[in-house]
């Protein structure tokens, strides 16, 4: 079962209140098909630890990746993460399509 995005807020918040470094992830839009709408969630603090999905497969992956980086360096960034319907199931993703995914830092 995927959490809401209130549980993955709410874990956001409360994984900063403890002192632990925080950043988060947003579906901002989607192309095609794509395994999340816009508006889901991923948190990832900064052991790796994550609540939540942006999508799924190898991407899921590159996101917790770019959310460490937005931590070590304290910048937002959006990214981007397509893949022809044909090829989708050989990288790990439910299907094709395309999506963009703003990771910024919490503080």
């Amino acid at each position: 079962m995927l959490s809401t995005d209130n549980d993955i807020l709410s874990a956001a918040e409360s994984w900063r209140r403890d002192g632990r470094t925080v950043a988060l992830a947003t579906v901002i839009e989607t192309w095609g098909s794509a395994p999340r709408p816009v508006g889901s969630h991923l948190v990832v603090d900064g052991d790796g630890n994550f609540l939540g999905s942006v999508s799924g497969g190898c991407v899921e992956g590159a996101v917790i990746t770019e959310g460490l980086d937005a931590i070590a360096d304290g910048r937002p960034r959006v990214v981007e993460f397509g893949v022809a319907d044909e090829t989708a199931w050989r990288v790990g993703l439910s299907c094709g399509g395309r999506i963009r995914v703003f990771v910024e830092p919490v503080t």
